[in-house]
């Protein structure tokens, strides 16, 4: 039997930052590196106009010079409180309270905290002592997806439980003068700060995304593609150049899943980057406009980490497919690997 998830609420950070601010502050931080113009040109063609950081962007936790430490304290600080306020409208768009949770599913990555999310949001939305939880902490991209893995098991083996699904990212901690290498000039510019959150049920709450079943695969010999590192300054991201065609190796093995002939209706795509987007609409068989939602948030918003998916199917909602139309949800990120549902929409 599929599961049903409603519609998600997406909070953004409070500051929006142009691509345009971000160059400009790569130049004044770098203005004699070797590969300053090439630096410059994929910034500007990295598919992101503007993105929301929760901090402005010469604060001490983002081009500024903030340690570890208070990076942390203002990541997960800044993560709980858009979370909680992504969950508590959710609840409200699903008709439900606090005390109508019977368990909660987290994703967060961009801080270290103990206890994390999960714990927080018990205190701060209400829900009941008994609630169950499930926190995923380093996941990254793919987190918004393995949320909803998670809660359709957990409904499995608990049915009628209704699960609150939440993400909180960010990725402004992770902006690093210190890492000087394109790939981490284009993270500067490709990722933004959000939360969002959603509730997973056996019975439809309203129109939305119905579960059928879900994939998950972790590419075989793929740690250096994208990987976290800690030092005194704070989380760093990292990757190779083979992180550029990992989805791609990655895409036969998800069509052997979900049909080698099989052509979906509708898909909300990772908006990791332009490539990614066009690697899996080709693959899909799909067109542009089947994947203007996602186009649209890396756009708009940027690559939001674990949160990307559950804005992409939120901006999805504004647009709905057909009620029945088959579709498919697919994420990508560090391991290097995959998470991804077959659904349907329930008009």
């Amino acid at each position: 039997m599929p599961v049903y998830v409603s519609r998600p609420t997406t909070v953004l950070g409070d500051h929006k930052v142009t691509t345009s601010e971000i160059a400009d502050d790569i130049l004044a931080h770098h203005p004699d590196h070797p590969r300053l113009r090439a630096i410059l040109r994929v910034v500007g063609n990295c598919g992101v106009r503007t993105r929301h950081f929760t901090r402005p962007l010469n604060s001490p936790t983002v081009s500024g010079s903030g340690d570890m430490g208070e990076r942390a304290r203002v990541a997960f600080g800044d993560a709980l409180a858009m979370a909680e306020r992504a969950a508590v409208t959710a609840l409200d768009t699903a008709g439900l309270t606090a005390g109508d949770i019977d368990a909660i599913v987290t994703t967060h990555t961009t801080s270290w905290a103990i206890p994390n999310l999960d714990v927080n949001l018990i205190e701060r939305l209400g829900l009941r002592p008994t609630v169950r939880r499930l926190a995923l902490t380093t996941v990254a991209c793919p987190g918004g997806a393995h949320t909803l893995i998670r809660a359709s098991e957990l409904i499995a083996a608990r049915p009628a439980s209704k699960i609150l699904v939440v993400g909180a990212e960010v990725l402004s901690a992770i902006y690093q003068h210190s890492d000087t290498s394109i790939e981490s000039m284009i993270y500067k510019a490709l990722f933004g700060d959000s939360a969002s959150a959603a509730v997973v049920t056996d019975t439809p709450l309203g129109p939305g995304l119905a579960i059928d079943d879900t994939f998950e695969y972790v590419l075989a010999d793929s740690l250096d593609r994208q990987r976290g590192r800690i030092d005194v300054d704070g989380i760093h991201f990292d990757s190779s150049k083979k992180a550029l065609s990992a989805a791609a190796e990655v895409l036969p093995h998800f069509k052997d899943w979900y049909g080698p002939t099989e052509t979906p209706d509708f898909a909300v795509i990772h908006p990791g980057s332009p490539r990614i987007i066009s690697d899996t609409t080709d693959a899909l068989g799909l067109t542009a406009h089947d994947a203007r939602h996602s186009t649209d948030t890396l756009a708009d918003e940027g690559n939001l980490g674990g949160v990307s998916v559950l804005r992409v199917l939120e901006r999805t909602h504004g647009d709905p497919p057909a009620d029945g139309a088959r579709g498919v949800m697919v994420a990508f990120g560090p391991g290097f690997a995959t998470a991804a549902l077959r659904c349907h929409w329930q008009a």
